[in-house]
C-alpha cells in the first residue's frame, strides 16, 4: 500500500496584514499550524517566506522542503508552550561550548581553531564583559557564572520565533557562541557552520576522500550544510554517508545532487 500524501488543494496564495500580525491565506482559507492555531507570523519578511514555499508546492505537498513552515510551527505549537524548558535547554550549552575546547596537537589544526574561533570567543567577552576560559583537551573547563548568567539572560529576551530559530543553529553548529554571533550580526549562519566544522574540514584535507572520515563526521553532525566547494570536492559520497548515517544534508548553493 502507498503511503498517503496530502493533495495540493489550493491556486493561490497570499499574505494578509492586521494588526496582530501577518497571515497566510490559501485561497479564501487562513493557514493553521498542525495544532490548529492560526498562524500569526510577527513580521512580512516571515510571511513571504512561508506563503513562497505553500505557493511552491506541485500536487503532492512536500514537508522536506518548507523549512520556513517547519520552524514557524514549532514556535506556534512547542515553543510557546515550553519557553523556559527550551531556554534553559540552550543555557546548558554556554558551560560546554565547542569554542572553549582546543587540540593540542597538530600545530596545524590548533592555528585553524585560533584563527577561526578565537576573534569570536574575543567578541564574546566584549560582549559580555566576562573572561572565557579556553583550553585543551576533553576534561571540563568551567566558566564564570557572570558569563552563564548574561548568556542565560540575552536568550530568554527572545521571542518564540527567534528562540526556534536560535535552538536550530545552536543544535547544528554545537555552539552556543556562534549561535550568538549570528542573531547579533557578527557572523552569517555559513560562516558560523564552517567554523563550527574546522576539525572536520580539517581531516578531510589530510584524508581527502577517505570513505571512514567522512562517515566520522556525518555520524556527529545532525545538519550537514553543504556549499559548492564541498560538494565539488567529495560529491556523492558525503550524500551518501549522510543516509547511512542519517544525517540531514542541505546543499545551500542550489545545485543539483
Amino acid at each position: 500500500m502507498s503511503e498517503w500524501k496530502q493533495k495540493r488543494f489550493w491556486k493561490d496564495v497570499h499574505v494578509v496584514s492586521s494588526v496582530s500580525g501577518y497571515f497566510i491565506k490559501l485561497d479564501d482559507k487562513i493557514l493553521k499550524t498542525p495544532a490548529k492555531r492560526q498562524m500569526v507570523l510577527p513580521t512580512e519578511a516571515l510571511a513571504k517566506k512561508v506563503a513562497s514555499e505553500w505557493d511552491q508546492q506541485a500536487e503532492e505537498i512536500d514537508p522536506t522542503i518548507m523549512p520556513f513552515t517547519k520552524s514557524t510551527n514549532a514556535a506556534l505549537d512547542k515553543v510557546s508552550e515550553q519557553f523556559e524548558e527550551v531556554s534553559a535547554l540552550l543555557g546548558e550549552y554556554g558551560d560546554t561550548d565547542l569554542l572553549y575546547y582546543r587540540a593540542d596537537s597538530p600545530l596545524e589544526l590548533k592555528k585553524l581553531q585560533e584563527t577561526g574561533w578565537d576573534p569570536i570567543v574575543k567578541w564574546a567577552e566584549n560582549t559580555f564583559k566576562v573572561r572565557i576560559n579556553c583550553g585543551t583537551g576533553i576534561v571540563y573547563i568551567p566558566q564564570n557564572e557572570q558569563l552563564l548568567s548574561e548568556i542565560q539572560i540575552k536568550i530568554n529576551d527572545l521571542n518564540i520565533f527567534e528562540l526556534t530559530a536560535f535552538y536550530d543553529m545552536v543544535s547544528i553548529t554545537g555552539s552556543l557562541i556562534l549561535g550568538l554571533a549570528i542573531i547579533n550580526g557578527r557572523l552569517s549562519a555559513e560562516e558560523a557552520y564552517k567554523l563550527s566544522r574546522v576539525d572536520e574540514l580539517w581531516q578531510l584535507e589530510q584524508w581527502g576522500e577517505d570513505e571512514e572520515a567522512l562517515g566520522l563526521i556525518t555520524k556527529r553532525a545532525k545538519v550537514v550544510l553543504s556549499t559548492a566547494g564541498p560538494f565539488h570536492r567529495y560529491g556523492s559520497k558525503l550524500v551518501a554517508a549522510c543516509v547511512e548515517n542519517s544525517s540531514h544534508y542541505v546543499d545551500i548553493t542550489g545545485e543539483k545532487v
